[in-house]
């Protein structure tokens, strides 16, 4: 046998081993008898699960409802059609300095 007709017998066994363990990992996918992978939870209380619906108030005022007792508001609101830039005020520049003497030559005497 020649050395081609040798390389074209051993690349066809490892092209049929792999159809092989491909078709043998595929086996499981082709079954009929398939559990079911994810079940949805079953909602008790009937609701959609709408992110429009209000949600209710706190029973208590101690209970750390919104808004919180310590919230601050923001200083401006970024929902309008304009930049931050604009809607912050300037800060104050620093203040100048005074510029350092200019170091004076002492003259030599002789």
């Amino acid at each position: 046998m020649g050395e081609d007709t040798l390389l074209v017998v051993i690349f066809g066994t490892l092209h049929l081993f792999g159809i092989g363990f491909a078709a043998l990992l595929l086996l499981p996918l082709v079954r009929e008898e398939q559990p079911k992978l994810w079940i949805p939870p079953q909602d008790d209380d009937g609701g959609g699960g709408s992110d429009r619906v209000a949600p209710e108030p706190p029973r208590d005022p101690s209970s750390g409802g919104l808004p919180l007792p310590d919230a601050m508001p923001a200083r401006v609101r970024l929902r309008g059609p304009g930049r931050l830039a604009d809607l912050t005020p300037l800060r104050d520049r620093r203040p100048a300095h005074t510029p350092a003497p200019a170091p004076q030559r002492e003259r030599e005497t002789s």
